[in-house]
């Protein structure tokens, strides 16, 4: 099964035999200051310069989330992805938990873009899926509903396969919705990486499903988290995650050590060039 996606003249695939795709994290000002001030001024300079540095470090598409308190984000929303638009030619993610800036901003994306996210409760799914739908958009699906994110993987990929049928149901084709699995805090729970491991499995065995992660949640609260999310990361991409909402500045390399190890770059070339085009104190 394969996500196809499309920027304005670049095509990205999501696929279980290809390399991992890395979506670039930083446009979200959620946890940076500098960002949401940037916003708030108006100042998309900063906007490009984040997206240049992400694609610059190996992002092969970029997320767009504008979500400060006390912006009107279904006006910020469609002025920052049309900004972003113009300037680069990759694949977008728009990030929204509020459908109006989502029903905005949808129109205004290039080509085939992913919608960050929906979920399993029933007022989630009635709101975004006919916009995803009707933009002929692909779609994250957070294996979580009304009760939160389960404890167990098997209740999770029930409610991954919730989303995808409800999907197909309305005409979404189910290759077009990129289940992510969730992840908590192992210093909370110790379990909750093997948790996440186990449904990412589960979900590639039983629904064929694309899968996306993010990694940062694991190492919450410990020191050393970049060395916590490096491992969890090459522990993810070979239980059959193949896409990742990351830091490509600080993961892209782990991410093409583990694409090179499970024979997903042949001859080494990707990891090569990355390294190659790496800042020397890097």
């Amino acid at each position: 099964m394969q996500t196809i996606l499309r920027g304005a003249t670049v095509e990205v695939v999501i696929g279980a035999d290809l390399p991992a795709v890395i979506i670039g994290e930083k446009i979200n000002p959620t946890g940076r200051k500098k960002l949401a001030e940037a916003l708030r001024q108006g100042n998309f300079d900063y906007v490009r310069d984040l997206a240049r540095q992400q694609m610059a470090s190996g992002a092969d598409i970029l997320d767009v989330n504008v979500g400060v308190p006390g912006l009107d984000d279904v006006a910020l929303l469609p002025e920052v992805v049309k900004f972003l638009a113009a300037e680069f030619d990759v694949p977008l993610s728009i990030d929204t938990p509020n459908p109006k800036a989502l029903a905005a901003a949808l129109p205004v994306a290039p080509g085939k873009p992913l919608v960050n996210s929906v979920n399993g409760e029933e007022a989630c799914l009635a709101a975004v899926l006919p916009l995803v739908k009707d933009r002929g958009a692909a779609v994250i699906g957070l294996a979580m509903d009304e009760n939160g994110i389960a404890a167990d993987p098997e209740t999770r990929v029930a409610i991954a396969e919730k989303i995808i049928n409800r999907a197909v149901q309305i005409g979404i084709p189910a290759e077009d919705v990129v289940i992510d699995p969730l992840v908590l805090t192992v210093g909370a729970d110790t379990q909750a990486g093997a948790v996440t491991l186990r449904t990412i499995d589960l979900i590639r065995r039983s629904l064929g499903a694309n899968i996306n992660l993010g990694a940062s949640n694991v190492s919450f609260g410990l020191p050393e988290r970049h060395i916590i999310n490096q491992a969890f990361l090459a522990l993810a991409i070979g239980a059959g995650a193949n896409c990742l909402i990351t830091d490509p500045m600080k993961l892209t390399l782990t991410i093409r050590a583990a694409d090179l190890l499970l024979g997903h770059d042949a001859y080494a070339v990707r990891y090569i060039a990355h390294y190659r085009k790496m800042p020397k104190e890097q």
